[in-house]
């Protein structure tokens, strides 16, 4: 059982507001909207969703009914996978 100490009023713990707004650190996976992903991978919308389509893309994120993005640590390691693919086909 965790027990939470009481606070007075509208005072809070310091410790209990740092954790309720944790503060995200440099490693926390940014979303990434299709033009950056565009620049980022060098193929334009149409030919990422036809990848998307037969699974040689990494799957969007849905952000609302009409706005999808991209976890950047994905579209990284897409972009690895192509040039470690490369390179081994001509070694």
């Amino acid at each position: 059982m965790v027990r939470r100490r009481r606070s007075n009023g509208f005072h809070r713990n310091r410790m209990e507001i740092i954790e309720m707004h944790e503060i995200p650190t440099a490693s926390a996976d940014r979303l990434l909207r299709l033009p950056e992903v565009e620049s980022l991978v060098g193929l334009r919308k149409s030919a990422i969703y036809a990848r998307l389509k037969t699974g040689e893309f990494p799957p969007c994120v849905k952000l609302g009914p009409r706005a999808a993005a991209w976890p950047e640590s994905e579209i990284q390691a897409w972009i690895a996978d192509r040039i470690r693919l490369s390179r081994r086909g001509s070694a």
